[in-house]
């Protein structure tokens, strides 16, 4: 039978380096041959370790839930969109709603022609009509007017997590729960506490009831408002292509679509616009460059009449003094006078 041997190897390399000296003596020689540890005044402090990622703190809400993404991009849309044009529908098919979107699609890609000849900005891929949750963009709609977060004015190179950080003492630390109050983000605890608050009106909240759809502008146009108007809510002001010249906008789906939507108003730059007003900002001839035309030849006008009233005043006021001071010379020597 052949001897098995155990064998440590941690024991055995000691006897092997040390064949004369006991165990115990080598456990000790190590204890002794270890770097002493430095003096805790030369320690610096390690900034923490924080368990989320900087540009996506903690949610009040779990943020993997759909209603959380979605009050996200509502509150995303609200912020970047200078225009929304605000519909109600009424049971829109997907069919139907496919056609208005391509007829849609079809009107603004002709807006951008014209506008690329004269070197104008184009974005009509960037407007599109949409189904929103009319809780949830309400509820977006209430954070975005009524919650001001206090922004920190510490860059990057102030952050705990980074590197370059030398201390964390002068700036204000959070956690990693949710509930934390330092939290200043849409989604934060206090940004939901505001939204939950019922007493705090805003004034598209008459509007904000049954299906809704809206169409967001990321910039004031009137020409793509009065094309989009003219697609989605026809009227004598906008009247709507001729069949020779888009005849698939005239198709059986397209106008049951249509049929169903109805323009309800606007918010213009943060400011609620009725249906008048949303036409009136769509009639504007010229867009932002004919007003701009305008408010100048006002400003020109205004001008120049200032200018006449204040020269009239300076005339009149030269002509009383002038006859002041020659009244006063008569006086102080009438003898002149009689020569």
């Amino acid at each position: 039978m052949p001897l098995r041997i155990r064998l440590r190897p941690r024991a055995l390399c000691l006897r092997i380096m040390h064949p004369k000296t006991p165990l115990s003596a080598s456990y000790a020689s190590l204890a002794t041959a270890t770097t002493p540890a430095p003096p805790i005044e030369h320690i610096r402090s390690v900034p923490p370790v924080l368990r989320y990622p900087p540009t996506q703190p903690p949610s009040h809400k779990p943020p993997e839930v759909r209603k959380t993404q979605l009050h996200r991009q509502y509150q995303s849309l609200l912020k970047s969109s200078a225009l929304i044009l605000l519909f109600q529908h009424n049971n829109v098919k997907a069919v139907e709603l496919m056609g208005i979107r391509r007829e849609l699609a079809i009107a603004l890609d002709k807006v951008d022609a014209e506008r690329a000849k004269n070197g104008q900005p184009l974005f009509a891929d960037q407007i599109k009509l949409q189904i929103i949750q009319t809780g949830i963009f309400a509820s977006a709609l209430r954070v975005v007017e009524f919650f001001n977060p206090v922004e920190s004015t510490l860059d990057h190179a102030q952050h705990p997590t980074d590197p370059r950080t030398p201390t964390s003492v002068q700036i204000t630390q959070t956690t990693n729960s949710p509930e934390d109050e330092r939290f200043k983000h849409g989604l934060s605890k206090h940004a939901w506490d505001v939204a939950s608050n019922r007493k705090l009106k805003i004034e598209l909240e008459p509007l904000l009831s049954g299906p809704l759809a809206i169409v967001a502008f990321p910039a004031v146009s009137p020409q793509h408002l009065k094309t989009v108007l003219s697609i989605l809510s026809p009227s004598p002001d906008f009247p709507a292509p001729r069949r020779k010249a888009n005849p698939d906008l005239y198709e059986p789906a397209v106008q049951s679509g249509l049929q169903k939507m109805m323009l309800l108003g606007a918010r213009v730059e943060g400011k609620v616009f009725d249906m008048e007003g949303t036409k009136w900002v769509g009639g504007i001839e010229g867009g932002i460059d004919g007003l701009r035309a305008q408010l100048v030849q006002m400003l020109q006008g205004v001008g120049g009449s200032l200018a006449s009233a204040l020269e009239g005043a300076s005339r009149s006021l030269y002509f009383t003094v002038e006859g002041r001071r020659m009244d006063m010379e008569e006086k102080e020597n009438p003898t002149k006078k009689e020569e």
